[in-house]
């Protein structure tokens, strides 16, 4: 029997389900982030004393830089799911870009947007 070259419909739509609720996720944890960078939580520094006033806006910025830093990421996973939607369409979806044979399920389950197999991913190193 031969080796199969791409998964069918039916296993891609599956994966198609599991990205889009990934996705909806991701989308929803960005938009947290992104709040709590621009709202801040609505918590200002007006109504303490001015010692204590440095430190709260020193946190606030590390805060807002450590959101900032997770936003960026957040959003380039939506990106690379986005990504994974396309190839699914394209029917191209858990093929690995290096050795052109299947990324196993489990890997695909784990990780849906990776583009190399375990193998391709260990030659790297």
């Amino acid at each position: 029997m031969s080796e199969k070259n791409r998964y069918s419909d039916q296993e891609l739509q599956e994966f198609k389900e599991l990205i889009l609720a990934k996705l909806e996720k991701a989308q929803r944890d960005y938009e947290i982030f992104k709040n709590s960078i621009t709202h801040g939580d609505d918590n200002d520094t007006q109504d303490t004393s001015p010692t204590f006033k440095v430190l709260e806006e020193g946190a606030a910025t590390l805060s807002k830089e450590e959101a900032g830093k997770l936003a960026q990421r957040q959003l380039k996973f939506i990106q690379y799911l986005q990504a994974a939607l396309v190839r699914i369409e394209n029917k191209t979806y858990g093929i690995c870009r290096e050795t052109g044979k299947l990324i196993s399920k489990e890997r695909l389950r784990a990780v849906p947007h990776a583009t190399l197999s375990i193998d391709a991913k260990n030659m790297q190193r």
